[in-house]
């Protein structure tokens, strides 16, 4: 919920940002993941709900989307590829004419998802910690989530699929350069490297929404709907409720005025931090957050 407890002085420069529609939406469509990753922004994992949203009312969404001008969705969860409907969803917005963007930690990927994964449309992302095996399963909660993940990256690279991969700076011991290279080593060329930013899991303990964690692009250009249909302004910025696609047209939720306020309670930073690898379209996308680092 809204908590004016967040909200800076009004920018009249971030205020003329916020009359259109966004051209790039994320659609969370499960918080259910195999992996239980430390850093976790949405505190997925095995026991994480699919929410309250229906395949149909996802559907409902994309049309909506479509009809106002939205260009591209992004599937998110938890991990995307273990909701039964994602390929459904898939084809439903391409059908719409969307780009489609798809952040999945490639633990699983079924025939029928590397098929639609093919297309020229469908780009994937994907996160990576670490070279050594022990340390990347520390990371996920997973033993068997590195040698998966990579088997999967390099099965994209072979068939042409452009992959991200976001190295996310966890562990002081963590070699980041050393992972990046096995990236490159497997044919990725499109490599983000950034520290955790202290939401979800990455808190360690200390309660509550930390608004100037956020990257401060969130709600420019982007909107996310969570797994219940709840719309914000970024996954990240799960706290800041502007209502519910549920009950509200989409259009009417971004254009309305819960929207334009929630959007001043967003820190707009001076040094243009980084959105988050797994909420930004791919690198070809113009409404590209600038990273932290890219190598």
């Amino acid at each position: 919920m809204l908590t004016t407890a967040l909200n800076p002085l009004p920018d009249p420069s971030v205020q003329a940002l916020t009359g259109g529609i966004p051209s790039f939406l994320e659609l969370e469509i499960t918080g259910f993941c195999q992996l239980r990753c430390i850093h976790c922004y949405a505190e997925s994992g095995p026991h994480g709900g699919r929410g309250t949203m229906t395949t149909l009312d996802w559907e409902h969404v994309i049309d909506q989307a479509a009809a106002i001008g939205v260009r591209m969705v992004q599937f998110i969860g938890g991990e995307p590829t273990l909701e039964p409907a994602l390929p459904r969803l898939i084809r439903h917005a391409l059908g719409n004419g969307l780009r489609v963007y798809v952040y999945s930690n490639l633990v699983r990927v079924t025939p029928e998802l590397w098929e639609l994964f093919s297309q020229p449309a469908v780009p994937l992302g994907t996160s990576w910690y670490s070279a050594d095996p022990g340390q990347h399963s520390r990371i996920t909660g997973s033993r068997s989530s590195c040698a998966r993940a990579r088997a999967s990256i390099a099965e994209a690279v072979r068939r042409g699929i452009p992959v991200r991969a976001a190295i996310v700076g966890i562990a002081p011991d963590q070699d980041v350069e050393r992972a990046a290279a096995e990236l490159r080593r497997l044919g990725v060329t499109d490599i983000r490297i950034r520290p955790a930013q202290g939401l979800g899991r990455a808190a360690l303990g200390v309660a509550g929404p930390d608004a100037p964690k956020l990257c401060g692009n969130c709600g420019l250009d982007r909107a996310a709907i969570l797994p219940d249909g709840q719309l914000t302004p970024c996954a990240m910025a799960r706290w800041l409720d502007c209502g519910s696609v549920r009950e509200t047209p989409l259009a009417n939720l971004l254009t309305g005025p819960l929207w334009q306020h929630t959007l001043t309670l967003v820190p707009r930073h001076a040094d243009v931090r980084a959105c988050a690898p797994d909420d930004c379209p791919p690198a070809s996308d113009g409404n590209d957050c600038p990273p932290a680092s890219c190598r």
